[in-house]
């Protein structure tokens, strides 16, 4: 049993830490923000032995940068089946492993997310010179606009932020609950 928990540790810091850089590159590339930073160095350093092959056979789509979000896709599934197989689940259950990696790569993206604007406000408060602070507000712009528009600062703070946060922490709710929903549809065998 430790045995198995320590092995899900391992895999799990693994596949998220690469399913994580991969989102970050990603997110990056879609709000055009400048990979000559230390984040940006660090995310290309990282993804480049990936990215690279995987970019030769798939285009981009729609300005998206699908060399860097299937393989994201990808890490995400060869952890769901690490973590079902070694869990015991029913050999039908490993049938969902491509929906299962879905929700994960949704999870990961919104904890992703959540951590830039988190970031992003705390560094607008305490770190204005910061080179950092112009790379997490430049990923965190395309999440906070729409919130941007429809609240309005009061006295002088950005509540768009906080807002932005509740609503992930929602969206994470319904994540899990959509990943336990789909292992208890699973086919048993």
């Amino acid at each position: 049993m430790l045995a198995i928990q320590i092995v899900l540790l391992l895999a799990s810091t693994a596949f998220g830490f690469i399913t994580l850089a991969l989102l970050a590159r990603f997110f990056m590339q879609w709000g055009r923000v400048s990979f000559r930073n230390p984040v940006g160095n660090f995310v290309i350093a990282v993804t480049d032995w990936v990215v690279m092959p995987f970019r030769r056979i798939i285009p981009g789509l729609f300005g998206l940068d699908m060399a860097s979000l299937l393989p994201a896709w990808i890490a995400q599934a060869l952890y769901a089946t690490v973590e079902l197989a070694l869990s015991g689940v029913p050999a039908g259950t490993l049938a969902a492993v491509p929906l299962f990696g879905l929700i994960g790569l949704a999870r990961m993206a919104t904890y992703l997310v959540f951590f830039i604007v988190l970031a992003a406000a705390v560094l607008s408060w305490v770190g204005q010179h910061s080179p950092m602070t112009m790379v997490f507000d430049a990923l965190a712009r395309p999440f906070l606009a729409p919130f941007r528009r429809l609240i309005r600062p009061f006295n002088g703070i950005d509540l768009s932020p906080l807002v932005l946060l509740v609503l992930l922490q929602i969206i994470l709710l319904v994540l899990n609950r959509m990943w336990l929903g789909t292992l208890a549809l699973s086919p048993v065998s």
